[in-house]
C-alpha cells in the first residue's frame, strides 16, 4: 500500500482538514497576496482578478489533493502544478522567481498557525515543528530551492520576505476592489476585520488594517461555542455568496 505523503498525525492534516481553519487561512493569505510583488503573474492569466473566490477554492482542492493523498498521488499533483507554472513561464517568456514560490509556501505555513491560534488556540513547539515539516515536504515536492531547514530559520526568513516582497500597488487596489464586489459590502467588512486579526504587522501597516479585537474576538468566541456542525455550516454559508456554497461544502472532502 502506498504510504501517505504527509504523515497522518501531522498538524498539516489536522489544520487543513478543518474547513473553518482553511477559510481563515485564505482570509489572511488574500490580504498578503494582494501585496506581493509577484502577484502580476496571476493577473497575466486573469484567473485571480476574474474570480478570486473561485481561485481560493481551486487552491484548496489542490492543497487537499496533496495533504490527504498517498505519496504517488500527491507527487502527481505537485508535478501537475509545476507543469502549469512551466507552461505559464514559457507563454510569458519569463521565469517565476524562486522567492515568489517561497513567499506562497511561507504564507500557507504562517496563516495555518495564525488561524489555529485565533480559533483553536496557539500551537506548541512540537506542533509548530510538525506543521513546518509537513509543508517543507510540499516545498521539496515542488522543487522550491533554499528552504530553511527548521522552524527557527524559517521564522527569520519569513520576516525578511515580509519586508522585501510586499508593496501596495495598482494590483493590490484592483484585487481589493474585486473582493469587495464579489463579497458585497458587509461580508467585505467582516473579511477586513478578520484580516486585521490574522495578518502580521507589516501587512496591517500596508493595508491600514486596525483590529477591533473586542468585536471580532467576541464573534469568534461565540462561533467556537456553537456545538452543532449544522449551525456552524449555516454561519459559514452566511459569510459566503450563495454561488460558492457547493464549493464550501466540498471543503469537508477528504482525499484517501
Amino acid at each position: 500500500m502506498d504510504a501517505a505523503f504527509i504523515e497522518r498525525r501531522s498538524m498539516v492534516r489536522t489544520i487543513w482538514g478543518d474547513p473553518e481553519l482553511v477559510l481563515l487561512i485564505f482570509a489572511g493569505a488574500a490580504a498578503e497576496f494582494a501585496l506581493n510583488r509577484a502577484v502580476d503573474w496571476l493577473f497575466y492569466t486573469n484567473n485571480l482578478p476574474k474570480d478570486p473566490i473561485g481561485r481560493l477554492f481551486t487552491t484548496v482542492r489542490y492543497a487537499q489533493q496533496i495533504v490527504f493523498a498517498s505519496e504517488t498521488n500527491a507527487q502527481s499533483t505537485l508535478d501537475s502544478i509545476s507543469a502549469v507554472h512551466a507552461a505559464l513561464e514559457k507563454r510569458r517568456g519569463q521565469r517565476i522567481p524562486d522567492w515568489a514560490y517561497r513567499d506562497v509556501l511561507y504564507m500557507l505555513i504562517d496563516y495555518s498557525a495564525r488561524a489555529h491560534r485565533l480559533l483553536r488556540g496557539p500551537l506548541n513547539s512540537a506542533q509548530e515543528e510538525s506543521l513546518y515539516a509537513g509543508f517543507l515536504q510540499v516545498g521539496h515536492g515542488l522543487h522550491i530551492p533554499e528552504l530553511p531547514a527548521n522552524v527557527s530559520e524559517w521564522r527569520q526568513d519569513r520576516q525578511l520576505h515580509l519586508q522585501r516582497d510586499l508593496v501596495y500597488s495598482p494590483y493590490t487596489e484592483s484585487l481589493l476592489e474585486r473582493y469587495r464586489l464579489q463579497l458585497g459590502w458587509w461580508r467585505y467588512q467582516m473579511l477586513l476585520e478578520i484580516q486585521a486579526l490574522l495578518t502580521p504587522p507589516r501587512v496591517r501597516e500596508l493595508l491600514q488594517l486596525k483590529p477591533k479585537r473586542l468585536l471580532v474576538g467576541s464573534c469568534l468566541h461565540a462561533y467556537s461555542a456553537i456545538g452543532s456542525a449544522g449551525l456552524r455550516g449555516l454561519v459559514l454559508k452566511a459569510l459566503m455568496p450563495s454561488e460558492y456554497w457547493k464549493q464550501l461544502e466540498s471543503l469537508n472532502t477528504r482525499v484517501p
